[in-house]
């Protein structure tokens, strides 16, 4: 037996993966569940979609703050503690923002939600580190992977069918109760999966180790890079979709949730297909794939849009991009955590806080080179290609996938 989650039953693997999934979405789903409403909260607040999309980038702000906090919390003290406590702070924050008389206030509850939100991925990530390693871990993190590269693009279509039954407000309810079960659920059903021995082990005694262990790792640091430009691109498309779609190109909130769950189906064949690859040619190698599929996919919307082909010319390259964001997550985790599985929790922080920090300072960029134009295709594919031109460099000048090994079995 090489790891502890080798002796676990194959049912109680199951229930993990389930209930580890459901926090991981906890994030996205905090993140995104809003998004069909915001022409909605643009009218009732008087207020400009910049302003609007603000509120986003302050619930990722909060998300990055959280993790950089609760991953090295979670190395020091376990994995139960932050995790429980921190998906409290969620639940009150999802009530304060339902409530919110102003946008200010508002954006101030978004940012502690965002905060709040940040155990359930990264301790996650961390508790199957804990368990599992070699091509295992690339399986089990491939099912968190498949998760929160759903959820960003699930989330829209759930929070526009919400938004057809309640008002806005209601959605921060839901969030709420989801909230609730996942504390729940995080006090009867995870253990404890790091052990006080193992928490002071040489090397990783202090947060300051366990930072300079990670950050020290090139390869680790080419991954941060290359993860962060997928995100940004991602939520570049996230945070202009609803005016894109729903003002330039006329759909109703139903319609614009159904799009978004046409490219979840991207996201599940790319994250399903990657899982195996990787373990077979190693996540380098499928990296070096996806990153470039990013670009030419990327550079396809801008072509096809300036030729005048309206809604398809977009949806079509931009369900090959949303694919190869899926063939791309569970790649740049596997390469992050198997390498540092005595700071994993740590780790885990670093790289969600830098995904989500990185797509926060990102993604409103769609909106402020549109100001006065409006938001188009051309402008929101710009962002996701450059993204992926950084991505593609810090890949093969950082990285370097002819030096990075094969995984363990």
């Amino acid at each position: 037996m090489l790891h502890p989650g080798d002796a676990i039953p194959h049912r109680r693997r199951v229930l993990y993966i389930i209930l580890l999934g459901a926090l991981t979405a906890l994030g996205p789903f905090t993140i995104d569940l809003y998004l069909p409403a915001f022409p909605v909260l643009e009218s009732d607040f008087q207020t400009t979609s910049a302003a609007i999309q603000l509120t986003l980038t302050g619930t990722m702000i909060g998300f990055a703050v959280g993790q950089l906090v609760v991953g090295p919390l979670s190395d020091k003290v376990g994995r139960r503690i932050p995790l429980i406590s921190v998906t409290a702070l969620h639940v009150l924050a999802s009530v304060a923002a339902a409530v919110a008389p102003d946008l200010l206030l508002l954006g101030g509850a978004r940012v502690v939600m965002g905060i709040g939100a940040a155990a359930g991925g990264v301790v996650a990530m961390a508790i199957v580190r804990d368990l599992f390693g070699g091509r295992r871990l690339v399986v089990m993190l491939s099912r968190l992977a498949l998760v929160s590269g759903v959820a960003p693009v699930a989330a829209p279509l759930i929070g526009s069918w919400l938004l057809g039954i309640m008002p806005w407000r209601g959605i921060f309810v839901v969030l709420a109760g989801y909230g609730v079960v996942m504390l729940l659920s995080a006090v009867l059903f995870i253990p404890e999966t790091l052990p006080k021995e193992r928490r002071h082990e040489r090397g990783t005694t202090t947060a300051w180790q366990r930072y300079r262990s990670v950050l020290s790792d090139r390869v680790f640091l080419g991954v941060l890079v290359i993860g962060g430009m997928t995100f940004s691109g991602l939520f570049s498309y996230l945070s202009a979709s609803p005016f894109l779609f729903q003002e330039t190109h006329g759909l109703n909130a139903q319609q614009y949730g159904w799009l978004f769950a046409a490219n979840s189906v991207g996201v599940v064949l790319g994250v399903q297909a990657a899982s195996r690859l990787a373990a077979r040619f190693g996540p380098q190698w499928v990296l070096a794939f996806s990153t470039a599929v990013l670009l030419l996919s990327g550079t396809a919307i801008i072509v096809l849009d300036q030729l005048g082909l309206g809604f398809w010319g977009t949806v079509i390259p931009l369900f090959v991009f949303m694919t190869a964001c899926g063939f791309s997550f569970p790649c740049v985790q596997v390469l992050a955590l198997d390498r540092h599985g005595k700071a994993a929790g740590t780790a885990a922080s670093i790289l969600g806080a830098s995904n989500n920090g990185i797509a926060a300072i990102i993604s409103p960029v769609v909106g402020l080179i549109s100001v006065g134009a409006g938001i188009t295709a051309t402008t929101m594919a710009s962002v996701m290609v450059g993204c992926a031109v950084v991505g593609i460099l810090a890949l093969w000048l950082i990285v370097r996938p002819r030096t990075v090994g094969m995984l363990t079995p």
